[in-house]
């Protein structure tokens, strides 16, 4: 299985935002998602902070598309890596971006 980082690079949140991303597999070639999971990294501590940054993970699918549960309670200067794994059909296949706390 082979991780993707995608295209759009580092997004920018604050500490006080939340915010549901959305990952669209269609690069993958993946059509019809039939589930995602989805896991948070963060870079500067190299934990898994999931628990903490998506206290309801549950994200939905529409297509080739998995929406993710608001991402909140970031830590200011810390960055996140956000991956996002997606099954369609017995096919598992990944995808992650990266997320700054600016302020």
């Amino acid at each position: 299985m082979s991780k993707l980082e995608v295209i759009e690079g580092i997004c920018e949140q604050t500490t006080n935002e939340r915010i549901a991303y959305s990952v669209d597999f269609t690069n993958c070639s993946m059509t019809t998602l039939d589930s995602a999971t989805a896991a948070a990294y963060d870079e500067v501590d190299n934990d898994d902070v999931s628990s903490v940054v998506f206290p309801t993970n549950s994200p939905s699918v529409s297509g080739a598309v998995a929406t993710l549960s608001p991402l909140r309670n970031l830590t200011k200067g810390h960055t996140y890596r956000i991956e996002v794994l997606a099954v369609e059909s017995g096919d598992y296949k990944e995808q992650f971006f990266r997320v700054f706390c600016s302020k």
